[in-house]
């Protein structure tokens, strides 16, 4: 079910034990949505527990280091930042018709929980904000720092195409009532760690150009996370490096996971839309950043991905 606003806040009013979960591989918007939700609803007097598939990196530590998860004994299960039930990673089978609650800014999502309050926005984490003023709850330091984490990364530190007059007030607010802004924005856009330097200097040597430089492509293997010391979540600020070569239109990056499979990330210049690129590929997200997967060989899957992007670019020189 499709639900509003109005009724997403009164869902959070009436159930007194959550669990919130996010997304595998969690990024700055998941874990910001999920660590400010669960402080709302502690200081609505309710119980929350918070559950990811994947670890947590050191680099979030300033949400993570004192949280502790109530002893929930029958939740209301929230989804935050989740477009796919499949993105919740090891643990999507055991919730697959668990979610109560999905709040989300991807339209693509699939609607997969039983009430689903999603809005197209720049952050999921521009969401939580509103909830919070919607429910008379007062935004401490550390919900803050939460939400405007998720707001920060998802729009590139504001400089992605996603960008709306909306994003800049929220984010003005959050500085005006006291955020450590500068200390975030240094973990966030200024840090990398030693691995992560060494996983992007194999990732460069993949390069590859197509459709006359319109369109470049990274590739990241299991065998560079190896050499690196790098892992999974480190890969995460090579996603931009494609779209940012003079020329280019779209950028995309190819990632073997574990199991054999590849991830796909794409970025695209304004004009292009990242989520139809992906689509086409079972994938989505939003116009100007979007994901998907495949499951054949990594031949076969570059060459859909190419295809797809070939009639996007064909689109916008017609």
């Amino acid at each position: 079910m499709v639900i509003d606003r109005n009724e997403c806040a009164r869902f959070l009013r009436e159930n007194e034990e959550f669990l919130v979960l996010s997304h595998e591989h969690p990024d700055g918007d998941t874990l910001g949505c999920a660590f400010a939700l669960c402080e709302i609803l502690r200081k609505m007097g309710k119980k929350r527990a918070f559950l990811c598939s994947d670890e947590i990196t050191s680099d979030f530590s300033y949400m993570t280091e004192n949280f502790v998860s109530d002893d929930v004994k029958n939740p209301f299960v929230v989804a935050v930042d989740v477009a796919d039930i499949k993105l919740l990673g090891s643990i999507a089978t055991e919730y697959a018709d668990k979610v109560d609650l999905c709040i989300d800014h991807h339209l693509s999502n699939t609607f997969y929980a039983k009430n689903n309050f999603v809005e197209d926005r720049a952050a999921a984490c521009e969401i939580i904000y509103e909830l919070a003023v919607l429910l008379d709850v007062e935004m401490d330091k550390y919900i803050r720092n939460c939400i405007y984490t998720g707001i920060s990364t998802d729009t590139g530190c504001f400089k992605y195409q996603n960008v709306t007059p909306s994003v800049f007030r929220v984010a003005a607010q959050l500085m005006e009532q006291g955020i450590d802004s500068k200390k975030i924005n240094k973990l966030m856009f200024e840090t990398k760690s030693k691995s992560s330097l060494e996983l992007e200097m194999l990732a460069r040597k993949t390069l590859e150009y197509h459709f006359d430089g319109k369109c470049a492509i990274i590739t990241i293997t299991q065998d560079m996370y190896e050499k690196s010391g790098s892992n999974e979540h480190e890969c995460y600020t090579i996603t931009a490096l494609p779209r940012q070569i003079e020329g280019v239109f779209v950028g995309a990056v190819i990632k073997e996971k574990k199991d054999g499979s590849f991830g796909i990330s794409v970025r695209t210049e304004d004009g292009i839309d990242a989520s139809e690129i992906c689509k086409r590929l079972g994938g989505g997200g939003h116009k100007g950043a979007a994901g998907g997967s495949f499951s054949v060989s990594y031949e076969e899957g570059k060459k859909l991905l190419l295809d797809s992007i070939k009639i996007s670019l064909d689109g916008i020189s017609k």
